[in-house]
C-alpha cells in the first residue's frame, strides 16, 4: 500500500492498471513559488516540495509518492499547466508539428528508504488538424495536464515518433518505481 499524494486521475489509473494498491491524497504545494528555468530542475523541486508537504500531514505510516511533470520544448522552453483556454492554446500551438520532451519527476519514500527518478520521454509531433485541436480545447480535459498535453488522448494520433516510456508522459514513470513499491 503507498500513498499517492497527488490529484491526477492519469497517475491513479495507471496505478491502479500496475495493480498497485493506493489511497489517494491530494497534497498542496505551491508550485508558482519555484523560480527554476530548467524543467529538470523544476520538476525535482516541485516533486520534492510536494512530498515534504506530504511528510507534514500524513507522516511516514504509509510510503508516499509524489511526482511533477513538465513539457520542454526542443529550444528548451518550458511549458507547465496551462492557466487558460488562450493560453492552452498558445501551447499546444509550440507542440504542434514539433519535438518535445515530456520531463516527470517521482519520489517515493517510506520510513526505510527514498527513491528518487527523473525520466523523459521524447515526442515528434506532426501539426494538429485544427477541427480536432479545437474539439479537444471545447473538451477542458487539457486542464491540469503539463503544457496542455494528452499523450494518452487528443495528442496521440498525432504522434510522428516516441522515445521512453507513455507512462513518463502521462505523469509517473510506475515501471521504473514498480520493484520499489514491491520491494
Amino acid at each position: 500500500m503507498i500513498r499517492l499524494c497527488s490529484a491526477s486521475s492519469s497517475r491513479a489509473k495507471l496505478l491502479r492498471s500496475f495493480g498497485i494498491d493506493f489511497i489517494q491524497s491530494p497534497i498542496e504545494f505551491d508550485e508558482d513559488s519555484l523560480n527554476f528555468d530548467n524543467p529538470y530542475r523544476f520538476v525535482y523541486h516541485a516533486s520534492k516540495g510536494k512530498l515534504e508537504s506530504a511528510k507534514e500531514t500524513f507522516g511516514l505510516d504509509i510510503p508516499l509518492l509524489t511526482a511533477d511533470s513538465v513539457i520542454s520544448t526542443e529550444s528548451g522552453v518550458m511549458l507547465r499547466k496551462a492557466k487558460s483556454l488562450e493560453d492552452a492554446r498558445e501551447i499546444l500551438h509550440l507542440i504542434s508539428g514539433n519535438r518535445i520532451a515530456i520531463i516527470s519527476c517521482t519520489h517515493l519514500k517510506s520510513s526505510k528508504y527514498h527513491f528518487i527518478d527523473t525520466s523523459a520521454t521524447h515526442y515528434h509531433f506532426n501539426k494538429f488538424d485544427d477541427n480536432s485541436l479545437e474539439g479537444y480545447l471545447e473538451s477542458r480535459e487539457w486542464e491540469g495536464k503539463a503544457g496542455a498535453c494528452m499523450v494518452e488522448g487528443f495528442c496521440k494520433s498525432f504522434i510522428k515518433e516516441v522515445r521512453g516510456l507513455e507512462t513518463t508522459a502521462m505523469g509517473l514513470q510506475v515501471e521504473i518505481i514498480l520493484p520499489w513499491i514491491e520491494g
